[in-house]
């Protein structure tokens, strides 16, 4: 919606100011879009690819080379400008496919899944120069799965389940309010009553399986839980196949609003 693909179901969209659906093609010159699927021709280069998208937004001539090499720059491609796309690797795909996002400057940058799928070092430097567009003044709205990377780069944070917005709030505040110890528990066949039971007087519980084999565990002290459910397990001579301590961040937020980490 905010990307003007669809209509809105009710309410208004304002980018900049500008309404959307009255001034549309005012408001898109306002908005980048980095689609999580990779958006260009393979055959071209890389310039060949920036230079027909800045076209495409009416961009020519000295101005448009000018941004074609400061966006090449930004997503440290230039010595790589030359190079057929489709010898890229996934990596430096991404990085052409946020260059082409930022090529007509826009005040509202919207990424979907930026670095999904990226090594440690490149998703690191796109991280970083998302920091340094944002200082500069651009709005960023950030699309992720990684709870880690909203959590060090976003200074609002919505959780969204099922399509719907069920927490909004910047991240220390999510996390200092909703983001208890969460101790996670996978046992190698489910749990009777008496374990449960003795499970739940440690603190809440939540079963996140059908098969009652795997248990959130919300606590205070997720080290004295640790040390409890150890002795409980050995007690009960259940097997246990993983037992993994959660401290208090995005994930766990996520996980106390809807019984399930990210993953599942």
């Amino acid at each position: 919606m905010i990307s003007g693909l669809i209509h809105p179901s009710r309410g208004r969209i304002l980018v900049a100011g500008i309404d959307l659906q009255e001034r549309p093609r005012e408001a898109k010159r306002k908005i980048g879009i980095v689609p999580q699927s990779l958006s260009f021709y393979p055959s071209l280069s890389a310039r060949e690819n920036l230079s027909f998208f800045g076209r495409l937004y009416g961009l020519g001539g000295r101005p448009l080379q000018r941004r074609i090499a400061e966006c090449l720059a930004f997503v440290h491609l230039e010595d790589r400008a030359g190079e057929r796309v489709g010898r890229f690797s996934h990596g430096l795909m991404r990085r052409l496919n946020i260059a082409i996002g930022l090529l007509h400057d826009p005040q509202l940058l919207i990424l979907d899944e930026p670095t999904a799928g990226l090594d440690p070092q490149s998703r690191a430097e796109i991280l970083q120069g998302l920091r340094a567009l944002n200082r500069s003044g651009t709005t960023v709205f950030y699309t992720t799965h990684y709870l880690e990377e909203a959590q060090a780069l976003c200074r609002l944070v919505a959780v969204m389940d099922q399509g719907r917005i069920i927490a909004l709030d910047e991240p220390r505040s999510l996390i200092r309010n909703l983001g208890s110890g969460i101790v996670r528990i996978v046992f190698g066949q489910p749990v009777g009553a008496a374990l449960r039971k003795r499970l739940e007087g440690l603190g809440k519980i939540r079963v996140v399986d059908r098969t009652e084999k795997q248990f959130h565990l919300q606590v205070g002290d997720t080290d004295q839980a640790l040390k409890a459910l150890v002795s409980l397990q050995a007690e009960a001579h259940l097997p246990l196949k993983a037992l993994e301590m959660l401290e208090p961040n995005l994930e766990t937020v996520f996980i106390q609003l809807t019984g399930r980490a990210i993953r599942d």
